[in-house]
């Protein structure tokens, strides 16, 4: 039984043609495959054109065809998929790459080259790989074009990129149009071109370009496989042509380097001689010339299992009438399943290395070769596959020596860009002459310090100004740009309006005071912050510092009755430790009372004329010293500090206190704080007053809260401390209570924010920072230096509790081991005192007796301690001999 495969070609690359006859020839002339049955090959060339690409499908169908091999578009493949489906004939292509035909759309659809879904991640992994962030996508406006770049996009994004701009060229594009296209393109940030498009002998794309001055080392130009495949179709005599491509990278299938590979390119050369073919050999010849293997011996499987091929009419195409192109003869394949599942089960070694197709009837993918032009010379820098990235060695070499490879582990040889350059080429232009960077300026009334322009000069200067340009140096290319003020002068601008007009493209950039808050970085990319600030509190002060009593301030009320009780309990307990061993704490009771209390103050001069002797009583002096080191050094900083420092004269404490005061509350026009007030800390709108200048700040503050004015104004630490550095009625309360910076605005991934950034962290290191912030702000001193904080808090007992404590446990345990220790003695004194009770001691009341033993235990205690020491010696009676 003779059955034929039909072949609609495209005729730009004919080397699939001749692929195909070959492949056929070799088919019928092997005895091991088919049983000798013939296998037909029914030609047909769409031209190009989806329209006849279908009608000429139907031409061949009524033939008692069992697969379609083809076509090479990707356009009329969704066209004749549709077919294929009605029919249950398998179609197999060789170089339909469009990612949207899809197993499940089309089920009798299978490819044997790799998708376009493939290709977009090894493109986007390229872009990655340089550094990249935004790309410019040229394709032609076709399923294969769309869809491909569609599939780059989703790849970029997960690369944290992005295709910037999309430049779609009709189906059948001339020089006009691409010029046209190019020409826009030149006026756009990008500088990293993607092409996308049907392989193209004349390379009109990359001729233009080239015409236009686009062929330059500040450009990029990636194309992906039509490229490869058109430059490899060259015949040795063209190669001329390639000189337009100098500097470009693109992709090609990599087919594995095998013995039966080279002695069929040997056997091609001797078919060109013979005229036997006319083009050279590319991907998708090969590719083709497996494709019929792979049918062929998908049908022989068939045959052997099933023995029969039959097919059915379809009734509601028997029953139509009879037409040119007659319907009613096309018939439904039977077997078209089960010989779809004999070709999804192709396990093959044919010229392109292994054939197997995936899950979604795709070819199990080998990777691609990273090409690179040079001098007319075809020069293989890498090459790629999804489980080892790049590499400088072929896939097959790769497999089984790592489970798993990390972009740190990619790896390319030198590349030569467009222009001769072999340094990555930095792949966009912020700017240029005929069309400079657009900077948004805030044209401030008030503050001008930091920036505004000069009574309608166009001349902008200010401290914000001078760090931009400092950091412009710094960045390694030239920066055309043209400043643009933003507001009328009479009163400060909205910041937030100034940062939405830089996302929304009126501006390319904005420069000034503009605080790093959380809802405009949601909208634009922040360089790194050139100065830190936050809010804060200004309030009026007292300056006042003539007070009797000032020297009480530092400590609090408990504090001072604390540490008076401790003066009082280590005089009596040293005291009690020295009497009986140190003739310095011995004498009249009126002596003895005068050096108790003036050893325990004399403590604090650390000249005490009296030594301490017993052991106990030096271990007490270690604790207690340590104790009054620590609350007199205490004492000495905070009344530095209570008589330098200005006091508030204001109740507000702190943003809390503020807030529930329901006082009035100034805040600058223009500045973020009115938001933050409002949406974070919820206070009324009617409670916040709108100030426009350090003068209205001043007389605002002098009113008050209760006249008209404000209890207090919330802004910036870096405006706040330029008003305090000319007033000295007024303060900061407590500290800062948002932290923020100021930075320059910039559109979303624009790359000029990360080199901007670079360059602030330069100055900073440098000082340069430093610098420009005293060259404007501090001819009469810093204001920062100036500033003086509020009042510090009293210092309480709870700071210091701990440390009383740990004294107190020292000193009363210094002193029971002292009493229990005499109460021993005393015991053994009273025992070797004994005498037999008299008949009228006997009678004597209870009340009597214990009042003598405490006269006598008080007697005892009052001894000198060698005189009870020889008592116990001797036997004697110590009493009448302490002095």
């Amino acid at each position: 039984m003779r059955q034929g495969v039909a072949l609609p070609l495209h005729t730009l690359i004919w080397s699939c043609k001749d692929s195909h006859k070959a492949a056929v020839s070799d088919v019928n002339a092997d005895p091991r495959i088919l049983n000798g049955t013939e296998l037909r090959l029914h030609m047909e060339d769409a031209n190009c054109s989806v329209f006849l690409g279908s009608v000429e499908v139907f031409q061949v169908l009524d033939k008692n065809i069992v697969a379609i091999v083809g076509p090479q578009s990707s356009s009329i493949a969704h066209r004749i998929s549709e077919i294929a489906n009605g029919l249950q004939v398998p179609l197999i292509s060789y170089a339909a790459t469009d990612p949207s035909l899809s197993a499940l759309q089309f089920p009798f659809f299978l490819r044997t080259t790799q998708s376009d879904a493939y290709q977009m991640a090894a493109m986007a992994d390229l872009i990655d790989f340089y550094g990249w962030k935004e790309v410019i996508a040229v394709y032609v406006d076709d399923d294969y074009g769309r869809n491909g770049v569609y599939t780059l996009g989703d790849e970029l994004e997960k690369k944290m990129s992005r295709i910037s701009y999309k430049l779609t060229l009709p189906v059948q594009f001339n020089l006009s149009d691409i010029t046209e296209l190019l020409n826009k393109s030149k006026m756009l940030g990008p500088r990293v071109y993607v092409v996308h498009v049907d392989p193209d002998p004349r390379l009109r794309i990359f001729t233009v370009a080239k015409q236009l001055q686009m062929m330059t080392s500040s450009y990029v130009w990636l194309a992906t496989d039509w490229l490869s495949t058109t430059i490899d179709s060259f015949s040795p005599t063209n190669r001329t042509s390639l000189t337009v491509l100098e500097g470009v990278v693109t992709l090609r299938q990599h087919i594995p380097q095998s013995n039966r590979k080279r002695a069929f390119i040997s056997r091609w050369k001797k078919m060109q001689k013979e005229g036997l073919a006319s083009s050279e050999l590319n991907a998708y010849g090969l590719c083709a010339y497996d494709t019929v293997w792979a049918v062929a011996h998908s049908i022989e499987n068939f045959i052997n299992e099933y023995r029969n091929i039959s097919f059915s009419f379809i009734d509601r195409l028997h029953d139509m009438k009879p037409s040119e192109i007659e319907l009613g003869k096309l018939k439904v394949f039977d077997g078209g399943s089960l010989l779809r599942g004999k070709l999804l089960k192709t396990n093959m070694s044919g010229l392109t290395g292994q054939v197997q197709f995936n899950e979604d009837r795709n070819r199990v993918s080998g990777g691609y070769d990273v090409i690179n032009i040079d001098q007319m010379t075809i020069r293989t820098v890498g090459f790629w596959t999804n489980y080892s990235g790049f590499s400088v060695s072929p896939p097959e070499t790769l497999k089984g020596r790592r489970s798993s490879y990390s972009p740190l582990d990619y790896k390319l040889d030198n590349v030569t860009w467009p222009g001769g350059n072999t340094e990555r080429p930095r792949g966009w232009e912020i700017a240029s002459n005929e069309k400079p960077l657009r900077i948004g300026v805030p044209k401030r009334a008030s503050f001008v310090e930091f920036v505004t322009e000069l009574n309608d000069s166009h001349t902008v200067q200010g401290y914000c100004i001078d760090v931009f340009n400092e950091a412009r140096k710094l960045v390694p290319y030239e920066i055309p740009y043209r400043f643009e003020p933003f507001g009328d002068g009479l009163s400060n601008p909205d910041y937030n309006e100034l940062v939405k007009m830089v996302a929304e493209n009126v501006f390319d950039a904005a420069v000034g005071d503009i605080a790093i808050v959380k809802n405009r970085t949601s909208i634009v990319d922040f360089s790194q912050p050139y100065a830190t600030t936050g809010l804060v509190i200004v309030a009026p002060i007292d300056n006042s510092k003539s007070n009797a009593w000032v020297f009480l301030k530092p400590f609090t009320w408990e504090m001072w009755c604390a540490t008076a009780a401790f003066f009082v309990m280590i005089a009596v307990v040293i005291w009690t430790l020295e009497h009986r061993v140190n003739k310095d704490f011995r004498g009249t009771p009126k002596r003895q009372l005068v050096t108790m209390f003036l050893f325990s103050f004399s403590t604090l001069f650390k000249k005490n004329q009296e030594d301490i002797v017993s052991p106990l009583g030096r271990l007490v002096m270690v604790v207690w010293l340590f104790l009054l080191m620590v609350i007199t050094s205490s004492y000495t900083a905070n009344l530095t500090s209570i008589l330098t420092v200005q006091q508030l004269s204001s109740p507000i404490t702190g943003i809390d206190s503020l807030i529930a005061s329901n006082w009035p509350i100034g805040y600058q026009v223009g500045s973020f704080a009115y938001s933050y007030l409002t949406e974070s800390l919820y206070i009324p709108r009617s409670r916040l007053v709108q100030l426009g200048s350090p003068e209205e700040y001043e007389k605002a503050l002098r009113q008050g809260p209760y006249d008209g004015g404000v209890g207090a104004i919330i802004d910036e630490l870096t405006y706040v401390e330029l008003f305090l550095s000319r007033q000295t009625d007024f303060g900061i309360i407590g500290q800062t209570f948002t932290r923020s910076g100021w930075g320059f605005a910039f559109q979303r991934d624009s790359p000029l924010a990360i080199d901007m950034s670079t360059a602030i962290l330069k100055l900073s290191e440098s000082g340069e920072l430093q610098k420009i912030h005293e060259k404007w702000f501090c001819k009469m001193g810093c204001p920062s230096e100036k500033n003086l904080e509020s009042e510090p808090n009293q210092l309480h007992l709870i700071s210091f509790w701990g440390l009383y404590l740990l004294c107190g446990i020292f000193t009363l345990t210094a002193f029971l081991i002292f009493l229990l220790r005499v109460v021993l003695q005393f015991v053994r004194y009273k025992k070797q005192q004994a005498v037999p009770p008299s008949p009228l001691s006997s009678s004597s009341s209870w009340s009597t007796r214990f009042s003598q033993s405490i006269h006598n235990f008080v007697d005892f205690i009052d001894e000198k301690e060698e005189a009870i020491k020889r008592m116990f010696i001797h036997g004697g009676n110590p009493q009448g001999q302490a002095t």
